[in-house]
């Protein structure tokens, strides 16, 4: 299996903010693949998961440590390690 590994920049969703934020850096390497970037891409998860966890310290994401250790994790687990039932 090859990684290949990129430095991205992303736009939060909505055109109704006129403050579009935006995150850059290397985010983690599940980021693209993560049902969080789903979540806030539809309005159901606050950015602020994207830019604590996959933009900053990917170390304290218990979803990407699962994901690392080929564990099972629901979708709607949080990277903080909490359920949300509200995501589906």
């Amino acid at each position: 299996m090859v990684w290949i590994k990129q430095t991205a920049i992303v736009m939060t969703m909505s055109e109704k903010d006129d403050n579009k934020e935006i995150f850059s850096g290397e985010p983690c390497i599940w980021y693209a693949f993560c049902p969080m970037k789903r979540f806030v891409e539809q309005g159901l998860l606050d950015k602020k998961w994207i830019r604590k966890y996959c933009f900053g310290d990917q170390s304290q994401c218990v979803r990407k440590k699962l994901e690392d250790e080929g564990k099972y994790h629901p979708d709607n687990m949080l990277p903080d390690g909490s359920i949300d039932e509200r995501l589906r």
